[in-house]
């Protein structure tokens, strides 16, 4: 009887297992579809051919272009000791005739000078019939080259060009490109197989990968790493933040949570501490070794059958600032993107977007934009770009009402399509979808196929139609599932194009939105090289619990530090319903985030919370609210200079050696210093850069170095530079009802501090306006005001 009872209560217990979705993810390696593809794996297949960069056989200094001879090997394998060893061993070639292909092939390598910083550097494993024309990927679709700007000379063993800020050398046998900063440090150099002799374990040089397979090719750029050394960027991976002793796998993943390895934006760039960034220029699956495998080899593993690679030499925005005028700044967003997004799973009708709307404004919320999410169509997340006639009668009077509140609407959609929705047939007919090999769907959904301009065509009409009733912005969600083996309209299988997928999709929704309405903006999930332009991207579907409160934390810095201006995430948590003392200490963190938005499994208004609760959330919101001028200017300095609004404490104090330890804390700007509270805590450790700090809420004074700071009222540390000159404006429920006609300049300045800056960018200015304050008595006076005749300023110093 009692096994009977166990078996049924395992049947019970697996049926529910089975059924319920929040059970249901992609289990992380495994083979499964959409699975992240791993290329570092043909690199470890003792099956596979490689070929080693040995020599430089011909070069032309005028023209940067030349030949590398490349050695070939296999791994042998050896047992010893009852361990199965592998060792790369040169071999001859195995082709017939013999007569016809070469045992060590000579191929094209060229290196050019995009800036004073940055240097491209170009290998290819074989022939390119059909090279790229323009890549999507650059802002220009090209990259520029500005060989005068670099000086050559003739060194001994090899060549040298010399800029004011680097210097680069090829060397001829054997074969290296060695970069160096302007004092002759080397940052990082190519390996060469001669430089791996000294170690058991076996660990290839710059080279490529022939599968046996299929004879296709993949690259691997071998570069050195160095003692100390660390390396960040990647996109926004939820990993530890120094990524020196990870594997990073770059492919554009449905990631499931934010507390995993794998990424919905990845990005194929990274800096390093030692002074430089790397863009590898490219769409296929990527894996990077940054020594986790050989501690002192950073591996990248490259896809694609060539290698382009650019490096930029420089301080952290020095870095930021070049990758992003090769790939593109982020547009400066509205105004009232900035105020607070109010949202759900989901919003079902009208009647309850009103009720939400009078609500916010009732509790005193300040709020700009309201949110619905899957559920504005007939059918929950069958995106068909029609309201509900049932549930929205009138869609059109609803948005207008709304904006007369100070609210703007955004909508969800995505661009998958299954057999039941009203567009299926539509989309087939059109040929608007990616096909598989047989010209048949890979999956059972349509998956649109932005590389087809007819289909961007068909799909912005569907979004204008919605502009057209009152729409604001659309949240471009998903977008990281195209199909790996689809072909599509590009020529090119999903090999090449499902990284680019999520780019295509950004564009499309972003340039529709800035033709009908004047603004670049949406809020996607999915990312590529290149998607900083089209702002703003949120963090994915974050667990409710402090270690997913941190990991996005370590997430958006990371995604910032890969060239993206301004970035969310949804406040609480999104997979379940947000625990009360959770909630309140992340509501701060995402006020003191570039946007901000709650959002998840309902309740998410805080009013449905207790009432200490919503007295919190909204002394939380009312602070970013008068401190829209300050996060105003930010926003916009940040988007000239490809700067994050979130970043590191080491993109402000690169030469303070502990910035580049800490990854529970970030400056938001460039003057205030935030650390969140990812327990439930009232006080924590904070490591303050080297200067004077003054806590935002409680006023007490800070020297650099590590101390344990209380909380303010709001459940947050927050710390101004000393000198800073904050500018304020009086509190609206929205910013359609701000008065910047009057601004307030709290002045954060220590007893000795003598004079403070403060930065303002005007709704309708065309420049960020720098104001200079200068001590008088017990006050400050402005001294210097660019602004004068458009906006009244008071000054009040905080001490």
């Amino acid at each position: 009887m009692r096994n009977a009872q166990l078996k049924a209560l395992f049947s019970i217990f697996m049926f529910g297992f089975l059924v319920t979705p929040k059970a249901s993810a992609q289990i992380q390696n495994a083979d499964v579809l959409n699975a992240p593809i791993d290329i570092s794996k043909d690199f470890q297949n003792y099956m596979n051919t490689f070929y080693f960069a040995d020599e430089l056989t011909a070069f032309d200094p005028a023209t940067g272009k030349g030949t590398i001879k490349y050695l070939r090997y296999n791994y042998k394998t050896r047992q010893a000791f009852n361990n199965m060893m592998m060792k790369p061993e040169v071999v001859p070639a195995n082709e017939f005739p013999t007569t016809e292909y070469q045992a060590s092939p000579e191929l094209p390598f060229q290196i050019q000078f995009v800036s004073d910083r940055t240097i491209r550097i170009k290998t290819t494993s074989g022939p390119q019939f059909h090279p790229e024309k323009e890549s999507l990927m650059l802002i220009n679709g090209v990259a520029p080259n500005h060989p005068e700007l670099w000086k050559y000379s003739k060194i001994e063993g090899g060549h040298k060009y010399t800029s004011k800020h680097g210097s680069v050398e090829i060397l001829t046998k054997p074969w290296h490109v060695k970069i160096y900063d302007e004092t002759g440090k080397l940052l990082t150099s190519t390996l060469h197989d001669s430089d791996l002799q000294n170690t058991y374990t076996p660990t290839l040089p710059f080279s490529y990968v022939r599968r046996n397979s299929d004879y296709s090719r993949s690259m691997g750029a071998a570069f050195s790493l160095e003692p100390d050394e660390k390396i960040f960027g990647c996109g926004e991976s939820f990993t530890q933040f120094n990524k020196r002793g990870q594997k990073v796998v770059l492919w554009t993943d449905d990631a499931n949570g934010i507390q995993n390895e794998t990424m919905y934006k990845p990005v194929p760039f990274y800096m390093s501490s030692r002074g430089y960034g790397v863009f590898m220029h490219h769409s296929t699956p990527i894996t990077v070794d940054f020594g986790k495998y050989y501690a002192s080899a950073n591996e990248m593993y490259i896809g694609d059958d060539e290698a382009d690679l650019f490096f930029f030499i420089g301080e952290p925005k020095d870095v930021l600032d070049q990758y992003t005028d090769l790939t593109g700044k982020a547009a400066m967003p509205p105004l009232w993107s900035f105020g607070f997004w109010m949202s759900r799973i989901t919003y079902f009708s009208e009647k309850e977007g009103r009720q939400v709307a009078k609500d916010l404004r009732k509790y005193k919320i300040p709020t700009d934009v309201i949110h619905f999410d899957t559920g504005w169509f007939d059918v929950d997340w069958r995106n068909n770009y029609e309201f509900s006639k049932d549930r929205f009668p009138d869609a059109q009077k609803m948005m207008s009402d709304l904006k007369d509140d100070g609210f703007h609407v955004c909508l969800w959609q995505l661009p998958y399509f299954s057999p039941k929705n009203t567009l299926f047939n539509e989309i087939m007919d059109k040929n608007l979808a990616v096909r598989d090999r047989k010209g048949n769907l890979p999956y059972e959904d349509a998956v649109l196929d932005f590389s087809n301009p007819e289909t961007v065509t068909w799909y912005q009409a569907k979004l204008k139609h919605l502009f057209d009733q009152g729409v604001s912005v659309f949240k471009v969600d998903f977008g990281e599932a195209a199909p790996p083996d689809g072909i599509y309209h590009s020529g090119r299988t999903g090999f090449y194009e499902h990284n680019l997928y999520p780019l295509r999709y950004n564009k499309a929704v972003a340039e529709i939105t800035q033709k009908e309405k004047g603004y670049t903006l949406i809020w996607a999930r999915s990312t590529w090289a290149g998607s900083q332009r089209y702002p703003l991207h949120w963090g994915g579907d974050a667990e409710t619990t402090n270690g997913a409160m941190s990991a996005e934390l370590r997430g958006g810095l990371s995604l910032g530090l890969s060239g993206f201006s301004f970035w969310s995430h949804d406040v609480g948590g999104f997979a379940t319903k947000s625990p009360e003392n959770l909630y309140r200490r992340w509501a701060p963190f995402g006020m003191f985030t570039s946007h901000v938005r709650s959002h998840g499994e309902p309740p998410r208004e805080p009013w449905l919370y207790s009432k200490d609760f919503l007295e919190g959330f909204r002394k939380a919101d009312n602070m970013r609210y008068e401190l829209m001028p300050y996060i105003y200017a930010q926003a916009k300095e940040s988007s000239q200079k490809g700067l994050p609004m979130m970043r590191a404490l080491f993109v402000e104090y690169p030469n303070d050696p502990g910035a580049w330890l800490v990854d529970n804390e970030y400056l938001f700007g460039s003057s205030i210093l935030v650390a969140p509270l990812f327990e439930e805590v009232t006080e924590r450790d904070v490591y303050l850069p080297e200067g004077t700090w003054i806590d935002y809420q409680t006023k007490k004074v800070y020297q650099s170095g590590w101390h344990k700071i209380k909380a303010g009222e709001v459940p947050i540390v927050v710390l101004v530079k000393d000198g800073t000159a904050l500018p304020h404006i009086a509190l609206a429920q929205s910013t359609k009802d701000m008065d910047w006609s009057k601004l307030t300049l709290k002045v954060y300045a220590s007893d000795k501090t003598t004079s403070a800056t403060a930065k303002v960018f005007l709704p309708d200015g065309d420049a960020v306006q720098e104001i200079k304050v200068t001590k008088n008595g017990n006050n400050f006076d402005v001294t210097s005001n660019p602004l004068k005749g458009k906006t009244t300023l008071k000054t009040e110093w905080i001490k």
